[in-house]
This record gives C-alpha cells, sequence and structure tokens, in this order.
C-alpha cells in the first residue's frame, strides 16, 4: 500500500500530533511494508533527507512570531503537488484540517485516492488565540469545518474529540482512531533514572509530580500552580516538574517563584530524548494533566506505559477510559479540589503506585497496535472505493475551486512538459548546427551547414538573376525580392 500522510508541522517543530505523524510513518513502513511520502510546510534549515521516506516540503510563510513557532503552508505549489501525486498514493491521510488538507483534496482530484482526515486537537482554541477579530476566527473556523467534511472518512482520537468537532458545526460521520504510545512498556532502570535526574533536588522520600507538554495556560497549567501554593501553605513538602517549553513559560515560572514555590517547583526545559522522558516518567509519583483542551492526552498513556497514574479533570477527553481510584484518579476542575486530592496522595503513596501499576495493564496503548488498526481501516476504505460503494459525500462550493485547481494544475503540468520538450529539441538542433559549423572546411561547406539544401539552391538561382542585371546595366535599381535575397 503506498500512503501520503500530511501534516502543518514537522521536524524541527516537535508536537503531539508530529510525534503521531512519524509514528504512523515508521509503524506503517516496518510493520506492514508500506511506501510512505510526507507533505508539509517547509522549514528552514531542516534536513528533510535523513528520514527513510521521501519528505516533500512546500513553500510556506513565516507566521511563527503569531503561532508559537509554526509556518503556514502554501497549498497551491503546482511542482510539489506534482511531486506528491507522482507517487500515485493508494490512499492519502491528513492530521490537520488546514492546509495539509487542501493539498489532500487537490490530490485527490490528480489521482484519484480516497482522503482521510484525523481530528487531533481542538484547533479552534489556537484559531481563536491567534485571530482576535471574532467575525475573522468565525469564519476561519466555518472553512475549517468545510475542510473536514470535504473528506471520503474522519477520524478523531477520542469521543471527546468528536463531540467538540460537531459543537463547532461538523455534520459527518466519524471514527473513533485512538493513538498509541511509543515508549516501551514498563519502568527504566534506577540507573537510567538516576542519569536522567541527576542535578536536581529531588529528595528521597519527597512526592514528585510531573507534568509534560507545552507549557500553555490552556493545558491547566495555572490551576496547577495555585493547587500547589494551597499545599505548600499546608506545610506539606514536594516537587513539582514541569518538562517542555511554550509561549507561556515565562509566565508560569514567574508564577512558581513565590516563597512557597520557590524552592519545590522545577523547570527543566524541553526534552526530545524519549528514554530521558521515560526516565522522569519513571522517577515521578503522580502525573498531572488538568487539561480540558487535550482531546486525547497522548502524555497521560506514556505515564501509563511507565507505571504512572493520572490526575485528571472529571468528563474530560483525556480520561476516557479513566476508572477513578483504580487507574487514575478524576477530581473537579478547581484549584481547591487539586489541592485537596494532593495533600491525600502526599500520605498515601503506595495507593499512587498501584493506581500506576493498573494503567500500565489497561489503558496502554502501543502504536503497532494502533497502527495496524488504521493499516486495516485503510484496506477497507480503498476496497469500497474501487468497488464503488465509498459513501457519496453531498458537494461542497470549495469542492469546484479545489477541481479547477487541479485542472489548472495539470494542464501547467503538461504545458511544462511540452516547453521541455520544445528546449530539448531547439538544444540538439543548436548542437547540431555547431557540430557541422565546427566541421567546415570552407565557405561552401559553411553555407551547408547553416542552410539547408532546397534554400541553398534558390539563393544561387537569385545571385545569377542579380549577376545578369548588373552585367546589362540593371542591377543599379533592385525590387523588393532582390532586396530580400
Amino acid at each position: 500500500m503506498k500512503i501520503c500522510l500530511l501534516n502543518d508541522s514537522f521536524p524541527p517543530v516537535i508536537d503531539g500530533v508530529v510525534n503521531v505523524l512519524l509514528n504512523y510513518a515508521d509503524y506503517l513502513r516496518r510493520c506492514h511494508g508500506a511506501g510512505i511520502i510526507v507533505g508539509t510546510p517547509e522549514y528552514p534549515g531542516a534536513d528533510y533527507d535523513a528520514y527513510e521516506y521521501p519528505v516533500v516540503a512546500y513553500p510556506s510563510l513565516d507566521t511563527a512570531a503569531v503561532t508559537n513557532g509554526y509556518r503556514t503552508g502554501n497549498p497551491f505549489s503546482e511542482k510539489k503537488i506534482s511531486e506528491l501525486a507522482s507517487f500515485a498514493p493508494d490512499i492519502i491521510h491528513s492530521h490537520c484540517p488546514a492546509s495539509s488538507t487542501v493539498i489532500g483534496r487537490i490530490l485527490r482530484e490528480e489521482t484519484g485516492a480516497p482522503l482521510v482526515m484525523t481530528y487531533h486537537t481542538k484547533y479552534d482554541i489556537d484559531i481563536r488565540r491567534f485571530m482576535k477579530i471574532r467575525s475573522v476566527a468565525d469564519e476561519t473556523i466555518r472553512v475549517m469545518v468545510s475542510n473536514i467534511e470535504a473528506c471520503d472518512e474522519v477520524w478523531t482520537v477520542s469521543r471527546g474529540a468528536a463531540e467538540s468537532l460537531r459543537e463547532l458545526g461538523y455534520e459527518g460521520d466519524c471514527i473513533v482512531m485512538s493513538n498509541g504510545v511509543d515508549f516501551a512498556k514498563g519502568r527504566v532502570g534506577s540507573e537510567a533514572v538516576r542519569t536522567a535526574t541527576e542535578g536536581y533536588d529531588l529528595p528521597k522520600g519527597i512526592p514528585v509530580f510531573l507534568y509534560v507538554g507545552r507549557l500553555i495556560t490552556y493545558k491547566g497549567l495555572p490551576l496547577i500552580l495555585d493547587a500547589l501554593e494551597r499545599l505548600a501553605a499546608q506545610g506539606k513538602d514536594f516537587r513539582m516538574v514541569f518538562v517542555g517549553g511554550g509561549p507561556d513559560g515565562e509566565m508560569l515560572e514567574k508564577k512558581a517563584d513565590t516563597p512557597g514555590l520557590r524552592n519545590k517547583c522545577i523547570f527543566t526545559g524541553p526534552i526530545y530524548d524519549r528514554d530521558v522522558l521515560r526516565a522522569w516518567n519513571t522517577r515521578a509519583d503522580l502525573f498531572l494533566f488538568p487539561s480540558t483542551f487535550d482531546t486525547n492526552g497522548l502524555v497521560v498513556r506514556e505515564a501509563a506505559a511507565c507505571g504512572l497514574a493520572s490526575v485528571l479533570i472529571r468528563d474530560s477527553c483525556a480520561a476516557e477510559g479513566i476508572t477513578d481510584g483504580r487507574n487514575g484518579f478524576l477530581i473537579e476542575e478547581t484549584p481547591e479540589a487539586m489541592a485537596a486530592f494532593l495533600k491525600e496522595a502526599c500520605g498515601n503513596l503506595p495507593q499512587l503506585h498501584d493506581a500506576g501499576q493498573h494503567a500500565m495493564d489497561e489503558i496502554y496503548l502501543s502504536w503497532q497496535e494502533c497502527t495496524a488498526r488504521a493499516y486495516a481501516r485503510y484496506q477497507q476504505i480503498i476496497d469500497r472505493k474501487k468497488s464503488g460503494l465509498l459513501a457519496s459525500r453531498k458537494k461542497l462550493p470549495s469542492d469546484y475551486l479545489v477541481s479547477m485547481t487541479a485542472r489548472g494544475m495539470q494542464e501547467w503540468e503538461q504545458l511544462r512538459r511540452k516547453r521541455e520538450d520544445w528546449r530539448q529539441q531547439f538544444r540538439e538542433y543548436t548542437q547540431g548546427m555547431m557540430d557541422n559549423i565546427a566541421s567546415a572546411e570552407d565557405t561552401a561547406d559553411l553555407l551547408s551547414a547553416l542552410v539547408p539544401d532546397r534554400r541553398i539552391a534558390e539563393m544561387e538561382k537569385h545571385i545569377e538573376r542579380l549577376e545578369k542585371k548588373i552585367e546589362t546595366g540593371q542591377g543599379t535599381k533592385t525590387d523588393g525580392e532582390d532586396q530580400t535575397i
């Protein structure tokens, strides 16, 4: 199977969806022998030759200043789309509803391959964060939803994500396809933990709480700090470790720089080494993730892989599959509720570790399992497409624009190829002339090299006529034909 994977971000940018894409590409290729090609906006300085599959980076605009480091792709690059289309994918899978899905729609027009789109996160929150004018944000969200509705099949990473998508106006069907975890199942050894955490103030017997992810307020991080202030005020000792970076990192560090928290909160910055992250998850006693933004909470499953249980907000997407008190802990979305639970947890670490073991046994899902399910679903979609049973979609106004764009690109590609043929023919013709000139020994040979034989004969006749006119005195004035000669 030949699979085209599309996403609006790719290394050097690292986020949850990028990790999903990388694991899809890796496991589909290794476990199922799939041919993979990736399309993504170009990031200056990125080395795309390091991957085991082709990465087609299309032109992008520098919007990093307003989008927390992300660039905006131009989905109408004829050259790059032709490069993706020449791969002749059997299926196209977009992981972002923006330029990636636009390119996916154009590729579908050009190749006939069905288009799948996974809705990973609540993009509308980021859109409203970046676009301060409400009417502009509303229209952008409407276009995003229309883009999603144009796909042949829509996947979400949780039931909550599906509900969130429908709240934005999406009316189609969707299938829950959970993401996997690239951590090996099991805790890492004590020596690896010591190496990873060396140099940090982590006294034995003192509870260690952990958060891994972007440092941004809508992940519930102010709630954590407010709860910890209350806990410290009650005389409880602990260490809170924040792993990651983000636009609100500096503000959160300032918030933690208070007498009660100053020596209890640790900000490590981003950690990209997966083994080091596994070590931190093994060292911690409890994972704190009070986010109602995330639609899946992949970091919760990563923590579970290392036997670490999480504290989650009741009824949040990240809390799906969690049984309170058994394989995780559910609280209300208030600092008071978090503080009350952590106060109790500090005095009962064995209960936390027991819940961590249940989390490892019950909510862990490997990428091998996840991509096997995705591969089987791809095959079903392809078979339905071939048999004419793929569900028909309601025609959208943007479909006509996409169709015209695809046709225009096809015609431009044909013209470009013809132009290249013409150029090649001209180069060959010119080279032949130059070779003939180089081999000419006298004027006659040179004339033969430059002018076809028929024209030479015509010129010779005209010259003879002109010579006779001159001999008879009629050559002082010449007609137009003679002047042309």
